[in-house]
């Protein structure tokens, strides 16, 4: 699947830069209307600006360029290599050379189509360009809210009895045209909003065949029938749904929009095709009722499990965010709770790091000990924190423990660690510094804590313990005390 991406910044308007009346431009060739629209501002003097131009541009010129004899034949050529470029406007500066904008220079904006717009003397270049900037940044910053009030509103969609259906509407309702899920035959499963005519509909439904997860197909396409913009997403699923969209127009975030959708798609299809929804419903009914966590885990699809715990490196976590990440673990069993995400995943499951997370995973335990697990991931997760590693696992190996009766081991632990039992904040401060080698910094970092308040309690520990902790007899003694507790 497309991952969503933050959608490309908006063209603005030649309309809402003519109706800014603190630059008094003033268009007197070429065309008009909300359908010409400028990228950016670019000034050039040189007589052939075509090496220059990208596209989409509003050229501004004050004319240094323009010989003493220029004739019709010079600003054909000139605006014709403008028009070739791309650029969507000429800007002319009526100071400090021409006191007019040259007539030959009209007459050849009007005959290639390129609008010409007259800049005031009072108005510099730098001020248009400065002005096309703060347009696009008030379109993007209204683009992203768009986008980003579909993606919740998506989420909560996907959230509803009816998931599948609801998630459609609201893709439709939010892209002002239809959206269709197209079964692995081919056949309309379900669909919302308006239809497009008969032309759109059957282009949709050829546009779903291309992105059919065979091998060598594409996972998108897109294309045009109609005046009707339509996309096609295969769905992430393997067993051949597809999301199909028609609109009557594109926005620059609609992409990102409809890719949120696909991932939740994928998501429900998924779910609904393996049946393991029903399975996880059957689990936890018997699990409020009374039954072990080992006899309900054979429903969920394994007799070991690992525990996840997860961070993402910018933003907190969204219930989007962590159904993509369960998604990505290959687990439907996941918690969003507050900065991290917790997900159950079979054993046999291969684990990897993830880009944009950090990632703590405990060892394969049978469900009686998924608590331990738990805590098992929580200080993995503390570690790869602390070290800026993607992902850290708990280690398997129980060293020393192997040498000494667990009954006795534990008897040890409480014994040795009894001062501390009333502060489990400086249990758990020496248990992140010492498994990060007495680091003040990192300890701080995984703890969010201040490196000070990290020494003022190893201090505290250490005159309670009545040890010295520079010492690593004592200091391979209390941890291995601490991996009892």
């Amino acid at each position: 699947m497309p991952d969503p991406a933050v959608p490309p910044t908006p063209p603005v308007p030649l309309d809402a830069l003519l109706a800014r009346e603190d630059l008094g431009l003033r268009r007197i060739a070429g065309p008009g209307g909300p359908g010409i629209v400028v990228h950016g501002a670019h000034t050039s003097e040189m007589a052939d600006p075509y090496p220059y131009l990208l596209g989409g541009e509003l050229l501004l010129s004050a004319g240094v360029h323009i010989p003493e004899d220029a004739g019709a034949e010079y600003f054909d050529a000139y605006v014709s290599r403008i028009v070739a470029a791309g650029g969507a406007a000429l800007g002319f500066g009526l100071a400090p050379v021409h006191d007019t904008v040259p007539a030959a220079l009209v007459e050849a904006c009007g005959t290639h189509g390129l609008p010409l717009l007259e800049v005031p003397p009072r108005t510099t270049f730098s001020g248009v360009a400065r002005a096309v900037w703060q347009l696009m940044a008030r379109a993007r910053l209204a683009e992203l809210r768009r986008v980003t009030e579909a993606q919740q509103s998506l989420a909560t969609a996907a959230a509803r009895p009816d998931p599948v259906p609801s998630v459609l509407r609201q893709l439709a309702r939010r892209l002002g045209g239809r959206a269709v899920l197209y079964g692995p035959q081919g056949t309309e499963l379900a669909a919302a909003g308006r239809d497009q005519g008969e032309g759109a509909r059957t282009a949709l439904a050829e546009l779903a065949r291309v992105v059919r997860p065979d091998a060598g197909r594409p996972a998108s396409a897109t294309d045009t029938a109609a005046g009707t913009r339509l996309a096609a997403y295969a769905l992430g699923t393997g067993q051949g749904f597809v999301l199909g969209v028609a609109a009557p127009r594109q926005h620059p975030g609609d992409h990102t929009i409809a890719s949120v959708a696909a991932v939740l798609l994928s998501l429900l299809t998924g779910e609904h095709q393996s049946g393991t929804g029903a399975a996880r419903s059957s689990a936890l009914v018997r699990l409020l009722l009374g039954s072990p966590p080992e006899e309900v885990a054979p429903l969920l699809g394994g007799e070991r499990w690992r525990v996840v715990h997860a961070r993402p490196d910018a933003r907190a976590p969204d219930s989007l965010a962590a159904s993509a990440l369960g998604a990505a673990l290959g687990s439907a069993l996941v918690d969003p709770a507050g900065e991290t995400v917790r997900v159950l995943v079979p054993a046999d499951r291969a684990l990897q790091a993830l880009p944009g997370w950090t990632l703590g995973v405990s060892a394969a335990v049978a469900p009686p000990d998924w608590p331990a697990a738990d805590t098992q991931a929580a200080r993995a997760l503390a570690r790869a924190r602390a070290t800026r590693a993607p992902l850290v696992r708990h280690g398997s190996r129980a060293a020393l423990a192997d040498l000494v009766a667990p009954h006795d081991a534990d008897a040890h632990a409480r014994a040795l660690l009894a001062p501390l039992a009333a502060a489990p904040a400086l249990t758990e401060t020496l248990r992140t510094w010492l498994s990060l080698h007495g680091s003040w910094d990192r300890t701080a970092v995984a703890l969010s804590v201040h490196r000070n308040t990290v020494r003022q309690r190893i201090a505290r520990c250490a005159a309670l313990l009545e040890s010295d902790l520079d010492d690593p007899d004592a200091r391979m003694e209390l941890w291995f005390a601490l991996r009892r507790t």
